[in-house]
């Protein structure tokens, strides 16, 4: 019987958290997201009728509509109680919209309430201070959700038709893509200067060593680039040698460094993919387990506040046991006079969200380490330093400089090193950096004093080139979208997703590489739609947005400023001709696709087929690609990329890579059916084909029709195969050198030894790619994890995550309501799924395993059953579902009984089909269950099975 109150959240996982934290007078209830959203198609936003919108249900919304329905029509009191943001307050207001059109609101008192973090507390707090939908924020939703759909559906079609192949990256995905692809032309266009340094060692009197640079030469300060070449770092080296040194001076100061503010959303996902190597939606969806709820001990807990969030304040609550909490572990030294407050620097901040913390700073990681996944483990141990640390006593470090001169002063070298006096916050928690820098400021240097001699020791002059700017990981990217206002915290992860997902970039060693189509669709854009670009202008229309939000402007005001004058820049591309397009194009990324020659070499416009043509860029129907001008009386193409062979030609081919030391067999990539691999060894020369057999005249009694005489045997081929090795996914082929692929041929390597069972554990790449083995343990890699590097200790967390996936016992949803047998709910080797009889039916990745009920388990068999069946032409059975491949338990096909035939065949050739019709029948379904055996020693499955499944 439902409650008197009635509280809707977003996801089952929260609704099981705060069911415990209320009484038996309310019935919490999940939507499962979004309930509406606009139809993709034409038409869902209409500029002239007043930017009216139409929305519709989602395909599973229906069924959690009518569940809703139900619970609300007994109740006296809703509360909406989706997530403190906007896009909770836009699935809010979505509810009550739909609640008013099925007039189910009607007398009845519906009322929002928010909370920060899914605590008890938290959460009877909220409940006595409910509030009314916020139409500021709903309005700042329907701005944005309008915007992106405009553009999406207004610009795409501007990009088929000019620039085939192509579509819209999205509003906000453009401008990223735009970073991407400049700081790639930025990368080619880079000239390395050469420069040197010299470094002299020392001994002190004490016997003490250390290393100075050389700062002055002949009375002149050295700049960079102050030693250009080798020839001035030798006559360098000539003026040292003969010299004595002593110390001329001893510099030393005091400095402190304080700790960095809790937690955003955009410095967690930086620090994550810093020290985690976890990718943004990774950081985020890990996050929102933590935050929803984890079982501790039989109880679901909220580990950490909202994860949403621009504020880097704390409560005065969390503050008061951060301080109470490093008093008693650390001592009273390293808690500071004052509380630590910090401010938003952000000019655009969301709204006044506390930061990302834990909602009990006295559970430690290592108390919470069982009833976690490794990846939350990890995680919540971040969360968890960065907060305490952020109201600990600043570090204090004595920074000390040394010059070191010859007697005439005309040489003076310089040592640079700090000590750590106190500290303080780094004893818990240090910030990553993006980028690894040479910080001689961390070194250590021994007592001196002015005047001591000092003996000298090696003089290495050592060669630089300077280095282009390094390509965006995901943490630079983000922290770059930040700094320029462009995005939110709740769009960071979304933004990056989409630019791989439509390939118009990919992620090789977390670093982005745009691919030529990406590159394509931004010169497409800065040319023609240049101000939709621009980073100034996307990042106003974001303090536009947040304007709406405050209420100081009006949503469809905004609306109609902005569409005003994109309507004319679209408009204005009607009568652009496809030649127009390709000669801006051409221009724009001619230097890419076409990099000027090396001294002597060829032009690469010039055609390599006729010799007289010129290459530049086409368009057809399947997109871009680069051909000859002298089409059609020459008909060379050749894929848009960058030509990577002395001809001009893109090479598809073998790339020889150099000999195997150890063998002194050849090593090459090459490209197969499923991708690049490496292999050892020549291709094995194609064998002539045998001769033919002499011809016999076949015996009397098989002219007549008896038995046929038997062919020969073909002969086996003994030829030994070379070795091969397939490409980890996310490293190119023209990426890998000799090194590389030999690295990548001995493959399995061993990593060590488990430190509980003492086997050792290896990385390897099978049929399903990069994997760990333990034992008869295989674990996949993730798409983070680097098969040639991974260390002892993540392998070590991968397996354990394996391994308590593996012993979790099957969950038992309840009965079918057909058959009466048990819908059971598991996790296998290819992920969650549902099995009822001989039926495994996989749960969909965006559906928290925990939170599927019995009826979406009822969907998902019943929709796995019609599929099976239309693929075989047959109507499904009602509650006999044919077997699937789903878990890691082995699945045995069932075999219909043989029907008996009512007449014979009426001829031998019929029936000689149909038996060999049931041989092949037989043996095929033979293979196909060695396979099936075979495969479950493997950690993953083939594209096909997925595709199966």
């Amino acid at each position: 019987m439902p409650g008197s109150n009635v509280v809707i959240v977003e996801s089952p996982a929260k609704a099981k958290t705060i069911n415990k934290y209320l009484g038996d007078d309310y019935t919490v209830i999940a939507s499962f997201g979004h309930v509406r959203d606009l139809p993709a198609r034409d038409g869902s936003v209409r500029p002239d009728e007043d930017f009216a919108m139409e929305w519709e249900l989602g395909d599973r919304s229906k069924r959690h509509i009518d569940e809703i329905a139900k619970a609300v029509k007994t109740a006296d009191r809703i509360y909406l109680a989706t997530d403190p943001d906007r896009e909770g307050e836009a699935i809010a207001w979505h509810l009550s919209e739909l609640l008013r059109e099925k007039h189910l609101s009607d007398n009845r008192d519906v009322q929002r309430v928010t909370f920060n973090e899914i605590t008890k507390s938290a959460v009877q707090t909220a409940m006595a201070n409910p509030r009314a939908v916020s139409q500021e924020l709903v309005d700042a939703y329907l701005a944005r959700r309008a915007l992106d759909y405009l553009v999406g559906f207004t610009l795409s079609p501007v990009l088929w038709r000019k620039l085939p192949g192509s579509k819209s990256a999205g509003r906000v995905q453009s401008v990223a893509l735009r970073l991407i692809c400049e700081r790639e032309s930025e990368i080619e266009i880079f000239k390395p200067q050469e420069y040197w340094s010299i470094g002299v060692g020392f001994t002190t009197p004490g016997g003490a060593a250390f290393t100075a640079s050389l700062t002055q030469l002949d009375g002149k300060k050295l700049d960079k680039f102050g030693l250009p070449n080798r020839e001035a770092a030798e006559a360098a080296v000539a003026r040292i040698r003969p010299q004595a040194f002593a110390v001329a001076s001893v510099e030393r100061k005091q400095s402190r460094r304080n700790p960095s503010p809790p937690f955003t959303t955009s410095t967690l996902q930086q620090e994550a993919s810093r020290k985690l190597g976890f990718g943004a939606t990774r950081t985020m969806r890990t996050a929102q387990r933590l935050y929803e709820g984890v079982d501790i001990g039989g109880e679901t807990v909220g580990l950490i506040t909202y994860m949403r969030t621009d504020g880097v304040s704390l409560s005065q609550e969390a503050i008061e046991s951060a301080r109470g909490l490093i008093g008693s572990h650390y001592g009273e030294r390293y808690v500071p006079e004052q509380p630590r407050v910090y401010k938003t620097a952000a000019k655009n901040a969301q709204e006044a969200h506390e930061a990302i913390r834990p909602t009990d700073l006295h559970r430690r990681p290592e108390s919470v380490a069982s009833h976690l996944e490794p990846d939350e483990l990890r995680l919540y141990e971040l969360v968890w330093k960065r907060t305490l640390a952020s109201q600990m006593e600043s570090a204090v470090l004595d920074q000390v400089a040394v010059d070191i001169a010859s007697p005439s002063k005309d040489v003076v070298l310089r040592a640079t090193g700090s000590v750590v006096v106190f500290d303080g916050f780094l004893k818990v928690y240090q910030e990553g950096r993006d980028d690894a820098e040479d910080d001689q400021q961390d070194r250590r240097l021994p007592a001196m004093e002015e005047g001591n001699d000092l003996t000298q020791g090696e003089i290495a002059p050592e060669q630089h080139f300077t280095q282009p700017p390094p390509r965006y990981s995901e943490a630079s990217l983000v922290k770059r979208l930040e700094e320029l206002g462009i995005g939110r915290p709740s769009t960071y992860a979304s933004i990056l997703q989409v630019l791989q997902d439509r390939n118009y970039v990919r992620l090789d060693k977390r670093r982005f590489i745009p691919e030529d189509r990406g590159r394509l669709v931004t010169a497409f854009l800065e040319n023609f739609f240049h101000r939709y670009v621009e980073y100034n202008f996307t990042a106003e229309l974001e303090n536009q947005l947040d304007e709406i939000s405050d209420g100081k402007i009006d949503w469809k005001t905004v609306l109609r400023d902005f569409w005003t004058a994109f309507d004319v820049a679209v408009n204005g591309t009607k009568d652009l001709t496809i030649t127009q397009v390709l000669t801006t194009l051409d221009e724009e990324l001619g230097s890419h696709f076409f990099p000027a020659p090396v001294e002597g070499g060829h032009d690469p416009r010039v055609c390599p087929v006729c010799r007289e043509g010129r290459l530049g860029l086409k368009l057809g129907k399947m997109g871009a690609f680069i051909g000859c001008s002298r089409y059609p009386e020459c008909r060379y193409t050749r894929p848009l990329a960058v030509a990577n062979d002395e001809n001009g030609e893109v090479q598809e081919g073998p790339r020889e890579l150099g000999n195997d030391p150890e063998t002194g067999l050849p090593v090459s990539v090459r490209r197969g059916p499923y991708g690049a691999y490496i292999q050892l060894g020549p291709a094995p020369a194609t064998a002539a084909p045998p001769p033919p057999p002499p011809v016999e005249e076949p015996p009397a009694d098989d002219k007549a029709g008896g038995k046929k005489a038997k062919a020969k045997k073909k002969p086996k081929d003994d030829t030994p195969k070379p070795k091969r090795v397939s490409l980890p996914k996310g490293m190119a082929a023209a990426d890998v050198d000799l090194d590389t692929a030999l690295r990548l041929l001995a493959l399995p390597r061993a990593i060590g030894n488990h430190p509980e069972t003492n086997e050792e554990i290896s990385a390897g790449i099978g049929r399903f790619g990069p994997y760990l083995k333990h034992g008869s343990v295989y674990k996949s890699l993730t798409p983070d994890d680097d098969v040639l590097t991974i260390g002892i200790n993540r392998a070590v967390d991968l397996l354990a995550g394996a391994a308590k996936k593996a012993s979790a016992p099957a969950k038992t949803l309840g009965d079918h309501p057909k058959t009466g047998k048990p819908i059971t709910m598991g996790s296998g080797r290819f992920g969650p799924y549902v099995k009822h009889g001989s039926v495994y039916a996989s749960i969909p990745k965006a559906t928290e395993p925990d939170s599927v009920t019995l009826e979406q388990a009822l969907e998902l068999i019943e929709a796995k059953v019609a599929k099976d069946a239309a693929k075989k032409g047959k109507a499904p059975k009602e509650a006999e579902p044919a077997a699937a491949e789903a878990g890691d338990d082995a699945v045995k096909e069932k075999k219909a009984p043989a029907k008996k035939t009512a007449a014979k065949a009426p001829a031998k050739a019929a029936a000689t089909k149909t038996a060999a019709a049931a041989k092949s029948t037989k043996t095929t379904k033979a293979k196909d269950a060695a396979e099936a055996k075979a495969e479950d020693a493997k950690p993953e499955k083939t594209a096909a099975r997925k595709k199966a499944s």
